[in-house]
């Protein structure tokens, strides 16, 4: 697939290890203290290859910034990227350096931390250099074509909201999840952004989960439906009933009220909801998928005889627990912002922080972004209320 990304000039690696400060892509600072200012212009005419570059944030896990740095070497050199590395210089240099030297990882130093039991809103405003703060900066400024954090999903959606934006005739940003299904995944949208909601927030939500669900995940035409208690129209509360008719009469291709069966069984490929409710479905089906793969567990190894079994059965286990493995989609977007940002479990560690970058590589390529503002704006109408 072609890039269709913005061509970057690739910045040199300072001497002593490479280190931007915040809003200067292009500046290093050398081991001696000596501040290095290289022309944008030279750098291009003497960097002919064009990069792309994802910038994660090295604070956000629970575990950070171990996951963060190993995840920035291994995907810089799986998927040919430059990784903008944002967080505390003094405990990220020392980490980096034991990975020895990279010219496509960069540290972006952020002095403030938004930890995940922060107030998402007063903690964004009072610790205004955080590193989502900053490494979102930099996606606004053109300085890297997406950001990738574990951090808090609050704080997230808050720093997105104050630094990016909304995409324009959006009225709510919609966060997602991927759900493992029987015939392979789905989208789930709104998970927890948004409580209360109201039809044309779950229209748009539908709008633009189809157009991810098609342009990153490789679905075509998806199916959208609205989660209800009941596939019959007119099931459903006053909310599913009223949006129900927007999306019959959209160009969507919508399934029509959907049960958590109809999901589970992968006749969705992108399932609709208020943020509570969204949030109960995925946090129940986490817990149920716990409890399945726990139980299995302790039954194929509670004899001789199943552990036997189990061994032969080991090819197909193993298939189950990838399926049902949230690291390997890593993270997903908050959809709506202008921007491309993308959020994971704080529980991520480097597989998944690498398999998040993976997928906002490939929205980058597809073009996720303009793609969800001619959803928005010209493709499917806005409906005002």
């Amino acid at each position: 697939m072609a890039l269709n990304h913005t061509c970057l000039p690739i910045p040199a690696p300072a001497q002593g290890g490479a280190f931007y400060s915040r809003g200067f892509p292009y500046k290093a600072q050398t081991s001696s203290g000596i501040i290095i200012i290289r022309d944008i212009l030279s750098s291009i005419l003497m960097n002919k290859e064009c990069i792309m570059r994802i910038v994660l944030d090295a604070m956000g896990s629970d575990t950070y910034p171990h996951p963060e740095v190993q995840a920035a070497f291994e995907a810089s050199e799986r998927f040919d990227l430059e990784i903008m590395l944002v967080g505390q210089e003094e405990k990220l240099k020392p980490l980096m350096e034991k990975y020895g030297a990279n010219s496509r990882v960069h540290l972006v130093h952020a002095p403030e931390v938004l930890e995940m039991g922060d107030k998402p809103a007063r903690s964004a405003r009072r610790k205004s250099d955080n590193s989502m703060a900053v490494g979102m900066d930099m996606v606004k400024a053109g300085e890297g074509q997406a950001f990738v954090t574990a951090g808090n999903t609050g704080g997230a959606m808050v720093n997105a909201l104050f630094r990016l934006g909304r995409i324009r005739g959006v009225k709510r940003p919609g966060l997602t999840t991927i759900i493992p299904t029987k015939t392979g995944h789905a989208v789930a949208v709104d998970i927890g952004a948004n409580a209360d909601c109201k039809p044309l927030y779950l229209f748009q939500f539908g709008a633009m989960g189809s157009i991810y669900a098609e342009r990153v995940l490789g679905i075509e035409n998806p199916r959208v439906g609205l989660l209800s208690n009941g596939e019959e129209k007119g099931k459903g509360n006053q909310l599913v009933k009223d949006t129900y008719s927007l999306f019959e009469e959209s160009s969507l291709n919508f399934f029509g009220n959907a049960e958590p069966k109809e999901l589970f069984g992968g006749e969705v490929d992108v399932i609709v909801s208020d943020g509570f409710t969204g949030n109960v479905l995925v946090k129940s089906s986490e817990a149920v998928s716990k409890l399945l793969l726990d139980v299995l567990k302790e039954e194929l190894t509670s004899t001789f005889r199943t552990k036997m079994g189990a061994a032969l059965a080991l090819p197909a286990f193993k298939n189950v627990k990838q399926l049902l493995d949230p690291r390997e989609f890593g993270a997903a977007p908050l959809l709506g912002i202008d921007g491309l940002v993308f959020v994971g479990h704080g529980r991520s560690d480097a597989l998944a922080l690498v398999n998040a970058i993976r997928i906002a590589k490939q929205a980058v390529e597809a073009n996720l972004l303009d793609s969800l503002k001619q959803a928005i704006q010209t493709q499917l109408v806005i409906r005002e209320e």
